[in-house]
């Protein structure tokens, strides 16, 4: 990513195998080197969770590189609190990003044109199966959904994390986000049992289900 360092060589990196990520983390915070490691570990994952808040390939990369390098500069203050360490990357990013619109007074809309590549979730595995039966008119009712509630459901099906995980990044309680999930899917199902009431083509609607 661009103005991130790269690492020298890979030096850090064979000093570094083998080590698991509690000792790599407190390494990183006086050792650039095993922070590079760090580094390849999580910037694919958050340069794609950036992509699709921003919809941008450009401002996605450079965001992702200050993004790390606001991570090393305050990686000395990180404390394990019980969820893994990339929930704290991500906290950075979605803060980032947050702040990346209100500079812009863009409205939050989040890029999801490739939600073919969406994973389904254990919670509610026909939620994919209805994405890929009908993208088109489901991509436009997440597209009409709270900023929020599109970034819950990149971080649940895009990047596959848990419940308290997603709380960690977005500054709420597990069991808050377990709720808003629910009415997010909720919401959903209601927007395409309206857009299935105008004559079309019959399909079974995997909506009908209970979560």
């Amino acid at each position: 990513m661009n103005n991130m360092p790269a690492n020298p060589s890979g030096k850090g990196l064979k000093l570094t195998a083998g080590m698991d990520e509690s000792a790599l983390i407190e390494r990183a915070k006086t050792d650039k080197e095993a922070f590079g490691e760090l580094y390849e570990r999580y910037v694919g994952r958050i340069y794609n969770y950036v992509y699709y808040r921003t919809g941008n390939a450009d401002d996605a990369e450079d965001l992702t590189a200050r993004i790390f390098i606001r991570a090393m500069q305050h990686i000395h203050n990180y404390e394990d609190k019980g969820v893994p360490f990339s929930a704290w990357l991500y906290r950075i990013a979605h803060n980032m990003v947050a702040n990346w619109h209100r500079d812009r007074s863009r409205r939050k809309i989040i890029s999801l044109d490739d939600i073919a590549q969406w994973h389904a979730h254990e919670d509610s595995p026909e939620f994919l199966a209805e994405v890929l039966e009908d993208k088109e008119t489901l991509l436009a009712a997440i597209r009409r959904l709270p900023a929020d509630r599109q970034e819950l459901l990149i971080l649940k099906f895009v990047d596959r994390l848990s419940n308290a995980e997603i709380g960690e990044i977005m500054g709420r309680s597990e069991g808050a986000i377990k709720s808003l999930y629910h009415r997010t899917l909720l919401s959903l199902r209601d927007e395409l049992e309206r857009q299935s009431a105008t004559p079309r083509p019959k399909r079974r609607s995997l909506f009908r289900r209970r979560w």
